[in-house]
């Protein structure tokens, strides 16, 4: 079922329904993701590489939350994390907003969302300062989820991270090993929870905003062993440009209601959730980011700013940075544009021509 057919069939009822909860940008969102890749979108002049054959393919929106776009995108961000590996082992941290504060972080999004990413590193930064065997600052690599699986809203923090650090008083590289015998382990889930609750609290009163008057004394947060971090990654990489939801899990939409699957984190077994047209719209658009804000971001020696360090750590490491790489082979590639008379590869010579000034052949690109 395509993205764009649910919006034209529920556009004017859910704009009606919503009006007085949308923002700027629900509406560029809805717009550009409607005519992704359309009859109604700018068209792109393919042709091919071997014959004389052309064609008209349509322009995708380039919206970060279109599930047709920006897959090149995901492949550029991924392998800019793979080029920062370093030698030890792979943990992705989680941190939760309890629902309670959820009403606060839809009203107040930009900084909410901050506070959340900024807290998040500060607690893994003082546990990996505290911790015995590192003894220093960590890196790591950040992405803002505002989404559980059944696209409820549901903003949490999940960090893939090294145990690893480095103490720049002493000049020295420190990693951690878990106990002889034992389960992989980095810090205790139950602290981190305690201090990162803590960290956000505050942070939350410093800026003046109103905490529920009811909220949990115990928050959540997980943290889990994941090797050498590529999967990891990919599945981060995997909901950081191209959307909530592909549309091969959009199942439905039939009598005013939209059915679509999602896996079950605890049975592993896939479930359908059916929803009127307007209330799925609406689900999507409230995992829309404020303009401009950066869902992903790098800490510690990860951080861009560190580049020359992490070359040379990689040097006296001698890291082969090849291994990693090789997980790229486990995304999605975009798919060749291919003749329809040779099945050669065509080539794009001619970009943004307006549709109605066209009256060839007009086709969907691939997804």
């Amino acid at each position: 079922m395509m993205l764009s057919d649910i919006i034209k069939e529920f556009e004017a009822p859910f704009l009606q329904q919503y009006q007085n909860r949308l923002l700027p940008g629900h509406y560029k969102a809805l717009g550009a993701m409607k005519v992704c890749r359309t009859g109604q979108s700018p068209l792109m002049l393919a042709a091919c590489s071997k014959c004389d054959q052309q064609r008209y393919v349509p322009h995708s929106c380039g919206h970060r939350n279109c599930p047709h776009c920006q897959n090149h995108e995901s492949q550029q961000w991924l392998e800019r994390q793979l080029q920062k590996r370093v030698p030890a082992k792979y943990f992705m941290l989680t941190f939760t907003l309890p629902a309670e504060f959820r009403s606060l972080a839809w009203q107040h999004q930009r900084k909410v969302y901050s506070l959340l990413l900024k807290c998040s590193w500060e607690t893994v930064q003082a546990f990996s300062q505290n911790d015995k065997q590192l003894q220093g600052t960590p890196g790591a690599t950040a992405v803002l989820h505002t989404h559980s699986r059944r696209l409820d809203f549901h903003p949490h923090v999940h960090l893939v991270m090294p145990a690893a650090a480095i103490d720049a008083t002493k000049r020295l590289w420190r990693t951690k090993k878990s106990p002889d015998g034992k389960a992989e382990y980095l810090f205790n889930h139950i602290a981190l929870a305690k201090v990162f609750r803590a960290k956000m609290l505050d942070a939350l009163t410093r800026e003046g905003r109103v905490l529920p008057v009811h909220h949990p004394k115990k928050w959540v947060a997980d943290c889990k062993f994941v090797g050498a971090g590529d999967k990891a990654l990919i599945y981060l990489g995997r909901y950081l440009y191209r959307g909530v939801i592909q549309e091969k899990d959009i199942v439905a939409c039939k009598r005013g209601k939209v059915t679509f699957r999602y896996q079950n984190s605890k049975t592993k077994q896939f479930e359908l959730k059916t929803i009127p047209g307007t209330q799925f719209l609406w689900l999507l658009m409230k995992h829309v980011l404020p303009r401009g804000f950066r869902r992903a971001r790098n800490y510690g020696f990860l951080h861009p700013n560190s580049k020359r360090l992490m070359r040379l750590l990689q040097y006296l490491l001698k890291l082969d940075l090849s291994h990693g790489l090789a997980a790229l082979a486990l995304m999605k590639k975009r798919a060749q544009l291919a003749c329809k008379c040779c099945g050669s590869k065509m080539n794009i010579v001619r970009t943004q021509i307006p549709a109605l000034s066209v009256s060839g052949e007009r086709v969907r690109a691939p997804t």
